[in-house]
């Protein structure tokens, strides 16, 4: 089983608002990453909850599977990444996306599960026009490693350290490489 990963636990300091509540087209950013997955067939789904947890766990209700990052103010990305692969170690999952505010499109991450399910790479990242992009793809036997990682380390060191492991596959939307951090960034992958 392939599971997904959404780190919604920010507090979108440089933002303003949580970035995860903002609308996205009909929705919100949020609503649609979860859709995204879903219209994948990726129907495992856990959002780590955070900053904004009351709200974002509101906003979503039972509809997926949420836990709460105690440590969101001071753990990085890093400790919502450890906090969902130690949730779903519990479970039959033998990979993982790991996404951030990826709003790609539900055929990149179908593409993505298709090069995992064919090359049986480790790790799977999508790629656009030569940059790196969200959501990628790890496979349980490197779990381990990154539930151990402490800080400084990052999950960009992580990929850097597994660099000759990553399957690329190229995809064709702008937005796998979204990254929603200022009011700038929404307006400019939002138009």
């Amino acid at each position: 089983m392939i599971t997904a990963i959404i780190l919604a636990a920010g507090e979108s300091k440089r933002m303003g608002e949580p970035k995860m509540l903002m609308p996205w087209g009909k929705s919100t950013v949020l609503q649609t990453v979860i859709s995204t997955f879903q219209a994948a067939s990726v129907k495992d789904i856990l959002v780590v909850t955070g900053g904004a947890h009351q709200q974002v766990e509101a906003l979503i209700g039972k509809t997926v599977e949420t836990v709460f990052n105690e440590n969101y103010q001071i753990g990085e990305m890093l400790s919502s990444i450890q906090l969902g692969l130690s949730v779903k170690m519990r479970e039959a999952a033998h990979s993982s996306f790991v996404s951030a505010t990826s709003l790609g499109r539900k055929r990149s991450v179908r593409q993505i599960c298709n090069a995992f399910l064919a090359q049986k790479s480790q790790i799977v990242v999508p790629g656009y026009q030569m940059r790196r992009g969200h959501p990628w793809l790890v496979a349980r036997p490197l779990w381990d490693e990154l539930i151990a990682m402490k800080p400084p380390k990052t999950p960009r060191d992580f990929l850097l350290k597994h660099s000759r492991e990553i399957h690329y596959v190229v995809v064709d939307s702008p937005n796998t490489l979204a990254d929603l951090d200022t009011p700038e960034d929404y307006l400019k992958y939002k138009s």
